[in-house]
């Protein structure tokens, strides 16, 4: 069976070029319209399995052309999609996103397919998340759906690692379910209460959830890396700095590739470095999923800026 199973969403990502975002009533011209394969449960999955994962995918995708071509996509990029399921008569979830000249972005989701999701559908396939070494989800699926898999994750001895994006109240009861979570510094401190502007308070927001029964806390930081900590015991792995294009995905390419090295083996540092990499190259690029890099690209990389 797989090794990593991605629980998540699957999003038609409508994106747009614009030189900045409007105001409101502002209407601009935007450029180079393009219809790109997204969802953060997607994203995570892609960049796993492009950086060599084992791993298999439970998403809900709709009927209409965009929903068959992502199962195949899937399949093309070496996931197990057999719990990939085809909803009737809804279409696949999407995001309308606008693309500043900055490479900052601007993203409105509509679940579509995603809502679909629930408890119930996922029941066929709890032997997948059983037989699984980790777990990895985000929160752009229901919430119910996400408690029933880390319940059934946890009672099998399979780690649970949750990305809490899009930022999100979650319940003391869903964190004690969670063995590692990698918030960025916006969630960290929806989820703690405590603003997150330096390693100290990044080790604050990390005790927090540690009381919360958290193992291990990696909140991400943007170009100063990630803070990561364990048993109270924080430090900091930088990452590295590129000219940023576009940073869609950025933070999924980061934890597809993080959890696809520690599963080659890679020590926890080493791991980190090499998300960092993979998600350096991804912000260089147009796109989610299209600016995911293969691992031949990520260990160049590395070599470069060794």
């Amino acid at each position: 069976m797989n090794k990593l199973v991605v629980l998540g969403s699957v999003n038609a990502d409508h994106v747009l070029q614009v030189a900045s975002f409007p105001r409101p009533g502002e209407t601009l011209h935007g450029h180079s319209y393009s219809v790109i394969p997204g969802g953060k449960g997607a994203n995570q999955a892609v960049a796993a399995a492009r950086l060599g994962a084992d791993i298999a995918f439970i998403a809900s995708v709709g009927d209409d052309s965009f929903g068959h071509q992502m199962i195949e996509a899937f399949k093309f990029d070496g996931i197990n999609t057999e719990g990939v399921m085809i909803e009737e008569n809804t279409p696949t979830g999407i995001a309308m996103i606008q693309v500043a000249a900055t490479g900052e972005n601007s993203i409105c989701i509509s679940a579509e397919a995603n809502a679909r999701l629930t408890a119930d559908r996922i029941a066929p396939h709890h032997g997948l998340i059983e037989a699984a070494d980790t777990l990895l989800m985000q929160l752009e699926t229901p919430i119910k759906t996400i408690e029933k898999a880390a319940q059934i994750a946890k009672a099998a001895g399979t780690k649970v690692v949750l990305n809490p994006a899009p930022a999100h109240q979650l319940s003391d009861d869903l964190l004690q379910l969670v063995d590692m979570i990698t918030p960025n510094e916006t969630e960290a401190e929806l989820l703690t209460g405590i603003e997150v502007t330096d390693m100290a308070s990044a080790q604050q927001a990390a005790d927090a959830l540690h009381v919360k029964g958290i193992e291990t806390v990696m909140i991400t930081l943007g170009s100063k890396g990630v803070w990561i900590s364990q048993e109270g015991k924080g430090r900091q792995v930088e990452g590295f700095r590129v000219q940023a294009t576009d940073t869609t995905g950025a933070g999924d390419t980061f934890n597809g590739a993080f959890l696809t090295g520690l599963q080659s083996g890679r020590k926890l540092d080493d791991a980190i470095k090499f998300a960092h990499a993979a998600a350096a190259i991804s912000v260089t690029r147009m796109g989610a999923q299209t600016s995911i890099p293969s691992i031949t690209e990520v260990e160049r990389f590395l070599l470069e800026h060794h």
